[in-house]
């Protein structure tokens, strides 16, 4: 899950293609290149049976202007050795952090001195 959540960070579509598992994979992945995301958050981890793995994560990211919070549980299946994310329920929520309140990416220090904009 962190790695694909890097890979976002880093603009790295080929990388998130090659780690969702081929049965739900598209074709294509466009990111958006105005997407800034700044913190990743794992909620909750289940312990993998044999071959499907949940992960319920929180990641909050910046675009055009307004801060939102992706929230998904993430399924993952162990194909061939290889973990591959298959498919999440995903929500999004718009967020409007005041400046003093604590930084979305999650530095500890008030929103005003960090990433606000």
């Amino acid at each position: 899950m962190r790695s694909r959540y890097s890979a976002f960070s880093l603009g790295l579509s080929d990388y998130l293609l090659a780690t969702w598992h081929p049965t739900t994979r598209p074709a294509k992945l466009a990111l958006d290149p105005n997407t800034r995301w700044k913190a990743l958050t794992i909620v909750a981890a289940e312990p993998p049976s044999t071959t499907t793995g949940y992960v319920h994560f929180r990641a909050c990211f910046y675009e055009l202007g307004h801060w939102h919070a992706l929230e998904e549980a993430s399924r993952f299946i162990d194909d061939q050795k290889r973990w591959w994310y298959v498919d999440g329920t995903p929500s999004l929520t718009r967020l409007k952090p005041r400046r003093n309140d604590p930084c979305l990416c999650g530095s500890g220090r008030k929103f005003k001195g960090c990433c606000g904009v």
